[in-house]
């Protein structure tokens, strides 16, 4: 992880990391799927299709659930009669649905095609390396091995990788929280929610999804400064701090934080 200098200083009490500990025991169980869009961790039995699904999840996981799930579950119930996600990518199923010409919005900003052109890419992966996550573990071994610094994240390689895509967040200064809740799922083992398939990128070195909730959860805390932004440099200077808390785990803070705002009384 990027080392952050920042000269607002954190003082968490005993009691304080207690009670974030408390609260992700809480709630990281099984309970935290049903309308989270975790649950489509379990949609899948088979590895190459459970990767290729939380990766479409996460990247639609914005705005209303009430709105995108049913959009993800869309995409899924059509995969189901091609044998599952993999094979629906794999021989270009998708073209049934989507377009490279149909402009027209399937959710929110994003349209038919660039849906299209996610897919594409995804189908161009599975065909040159089998799965994603082998695919993306030795893009990631390459890079460190020609040089890249030791704190590089998997990110940025994800970003890399599908720069052509409009739906895979890229900009250098993103917290691309949905990346990082994808990620969150592949490598966090021994959870009853993240699914741990990907032991082959440290989850120390992962980083903790900011959004708008996390983000003024973390300042009412005092974990944040008030005037933090929901940029990366904000997600790694938390992640850093989560790590103090939940050595080697950093993103387990993230079931704490959605738990406070749960508890309501806890503020």
């Amino acid at each position: 992880m990027a080392k952050v200098t920042s000269e607002f200083k954190v003082h968490l009490t005993k009691s304080q990391k207690d009670k974030l500990i408390k609260l992700a025991d809480k709630y990281e169980t099984k309970d935290f799927l049903a309308e989270d869009p975790s649950q489509f961790l379990y949609y899948y039995k088979k590895p190459e299709d459970i990767e290729l699904c939380a990766f479409i999840a996460s990247l639609l996981s914005f705005g209303s659930r009430k709105q995108f799930i049913p959009k993800i579950k869309f995409i899924m119930e059509d995969a189901d009669h091609s044998g599952g996600i993999y094979n629906w990518i794999k021989d270009h199923c998708f073209e049934n649905l989507f377009s490279p010409s149909n402009n027209r919005k399937f959710y929110r900003f994003y349209s038919y095609k660039d849906m299209y052109h996610l897919f594409e890419k995804l189908s161009d992966i599975v065909y040159t390396e089998k799965t994603l996550g082998l695919f993306l573990s030795n893009k990631y071994s390459e890079k460190l091995n020609n040089g890249a610094s030791a704190d590089l994240n998997l990110i940025d390689v994800i970003s890399e990788v599908f720069e052509k895509c409009n739906i895979v967040p890229s900009t250098k200064t993103s917290a691309k929280k949905r990346l990082c809740m994808f990620l969150r799922w592949m490598v966090r083992d021994n959870s009853p929610v993240d699914i741990g398939l990907w032991p082959w990128f440290k989850k120390e070195n992962l980083l903790i999804p900011l959004d708008v909730h996390v983000l003024e959860e973390s300042k009412k805390l005092g974990l944040l400064s008030e005037k933090a932004l929901g940029t990366r440099k904000t997600a790694e200077e938390l992640s850093k701090i989560a790590g103090q808390i939940f050595e080697g785990d950093p993103c387990r803070l993230d079931y704490a934080l959605f738990g406070i705002g749960v508890d309501k009384d806890l503020h």
